[in-house]
């Protein structure tokens, strides 16, 4: 299971969101589940939020469920309560591997 996250972030609550994710993957990791990249974009023009781009897999839905409901993410939902203003969660598949294509 493929998932694009797409996270609003607060810029002046950066440190408090970089907390959370540390913790978030280590979670994760106990469920088979890991950021595999991310990508950060510039502040928006008033500099008061960024997005932050996570590309996460997880074995199957029942491990992202598991992982969801984990009380260790309960612990630090304050950072991320403090921290992101918005989130959008795109599930899909495995694609097309480019640079392997002959041209």
């Amino acid at each position: 299971m493929t998932l694009v996250v797409i996270l609003t972030v607060r810029c002046e609550a950066l440190d408090a969101f970089r907390a959370y994710e540390r913790k978030a993957a280590a979670v994760m990791a106990r469920y088979g589940g890991a950021i595999e990249r991310t990508v950060v974009t510039a502040p928006d023009g008033a500099g008061l939020t960024l997005k932050e781009i996570h590309l996460v897999t997880f074995p199957d839905e029942q491990a992202f469920s598991a992982y969801r409901g984990d009380a260790g993410l309960g612990e630090v939902a304050h950072l991320r309560d403090a921290s992101v203003v918005h989130t959008e969660i795109l599930r899909g598949e495995e694609g097309p591997h480019y640079h392997l294509a002959p041209v």
